[in-house]
């Protein structure tokens, strides 16, 4: 036998305040998900992301960056080389 074979669709009851319940069910009215499961996916694929954005590697390259003494290029410099560097990928292809 290969194992038990878990539901995909799991019935779960939790209490939440009313402002959670509430939010919910707003953006289902709103048309913006299709149900209230599809809300609650939706923000746990968020915590997902966030819980990942927090990585002590990921602190110490943003505090070196905060930390760098040269000065910051001028932001039309950064998008001129962006552009150029995107636009010889783009003749490579």
């Amino acid at each position: 036998m290969l194992g038990s074979v878990k539901a995909l669709n799991e019935k779960i009851s939790i209490s939440l305040p009313a402002n959670t319940a509430d939010d919910i069910q707003s953006r289902v009215d709103a048309g913006l998900y299709p149900s209230a499961g599809d809300v609650v996916s939706a923000a746990l694929r968020a915590l997902d992301r966030e819980e990942r954005l927090d990585d002590p590697l990921l602190d110490m390259k943003v505090r070196e960056a905060l930390d760098d003494d040269r000065p910051a290029l001028p932001a039309d410099q950064v998008f001129e080389r962006l552009e150029r560097l995107h636009a010889a990928q783009m003749r490579r292809k």
